[in-house]
């Protein structure tokens, strides 16, 4: 069965979509199969991804029905047809990693489906909305015999995010040290119990239940955060970039597992003190400096890059110390990411067998 995992800040510049990407191919990796989606009307997870820089490339996908919107339209556009799986893009250079490309048009659905999940009367003409999203993951997931579903959300409170996030079975929240990410956690352990009770609610319709896209009973754990894009000084964060991670700890402690634990959104604390995140953190990650230019440049991971790719990238070859050094951090990155994953197959699992 597979496990859909959504990435989710509301503050935006957090790294989601770098976060997804290097995430998935090390699970891939690892021997999983994973599909990205991308779920951003921005569709940054499909340009990094697919290399696009043009409008006409990604003309060519939505002409083939390969995106989201294209995938979901017979429910929303109430076409005499059913949502299937889409035929998602193998990643040609890591075996078992696949994406489901956004639509830069997936946001005009948004109002439809904001009515359909204020489960009103109107909910009887709607009634296969709020389902059908999930239903195309699971048969999207079925087709591809795929292990995990990454979801890569925009950064905002939308009716379309809190369907994504209420219907997936894990969730990360990727961070940044600063006040506004401070902020934003202070936000969702608000949030976060409106939706669930929603979503609880919308369970529990019949209406819903027997809609021919039923609305899913879940309830999504939380897998942690992560902190991110810092600057490192004597190979530790600097002091002031410190102090906001402290910051944003202490917030995650005192507001925002509170908040989750009164909605069984928790593992037990035992499961995360086996993966060594007393903390919740899942990993915390410096910068990528110059290695995010060349990953995206390459259509790789940051960790995967080779060194003849790191050395040829720019106006000339790095070589000497330079090189050394970033040879270095993309092997650190490594190192991390792989932590990242095996702390996420460990917890996923831990959730299947109880």
């Amino acid at each position: 069965m597979v496990q859909k995992i959504a990435l989710f800040n509301h503050k935006g510049g957090v790294s989601k979509t770098t976060t997804t990407f290097n995430l998935g191919w090390m699970l891939a990796s690892k021997g999983k199969k994973v599909i990205l989606v991308d779920t951003d009307p921005q569709c940054n997870l499909t340009g990094m991804v697919l290399g696009f820089s043009r409008k006409q490339e990604l003309e060519e996908i939505y002409s083939k029905k390969q995106d989201i919107k294209s995938a979901l339209a017979p429910a929303f556009e109430s076409q005499p047809r059913l949502v299937e799986a889409v035929n998602c893009i193998p990643i040609e250079q890591q075996d078992g990693l696949f994406l489901l490309p956004g639509h830069v048009g997936l946001a005009e659905y948004e109002v439809t489906l904001g009515i359909a999940q204020e489960l009103s009367g109107s909910i009887q003409t709607l009634q296969n909305l709020p389902g059908s999203i999930s239903y195309l993951f699971e048969k999207t997931a079925e087709k591809f015999y795929a292990d995990y579903i990454l979801i890569d959300m925009s950064p905002s409170l939308s009716s379309i995010n809190q369907n994504l996030l209420m219907t997936s079975n894990f969730f990360i929240v990727p961070t940044v040290p600063d006040f506004f990410s401070i902020m934003a956690i202070d936000s969702l352990a608000r949030i976060m119990p409106k939706w669930h009770i929603w979503a609880e609610k919308a369970s529990d319709l019949k209406v819903l239940k027997e809609a021919t896209y039923p609305f899913p009973k879940v309830t999504p754990l939380f897998l942690g955060t992560i902190i991110q894009n810092y600057r490192i000084r004597n190979k530790q964060p600097s002091a002031s970039f410190q102090e906001w991670i402290d910051k944003i700890q202490k917030a995650v402690l005192d507001e925002l597992v509170p908040s989750l634990k009164e909605q069984k959104m928790l593992f037990p604390n035992e499961v995360y003190s086996s993966q060594n995140m007393n903390d919740y953190c899942l990993t915390q990650m410096s910068d990528f400096n110059s290695l995010i230019a060349i990953s995206q440049n390459c259509q790789t991971p940051v960790f995967a890059l080779t060194k003849e790719q790191i050395s040829n990238h720019g106006s000339k070859p790095k070589q000497g110390k330079v090189l050394k050094d970033t040879l270095q951090a993309s092997s650190k990155f490594r190192d991390a990411f792989s932590t990242l994953a095996d702390r996420i197959i460990n917890l996923s699992s831990n959730a299947v067998c109880t």
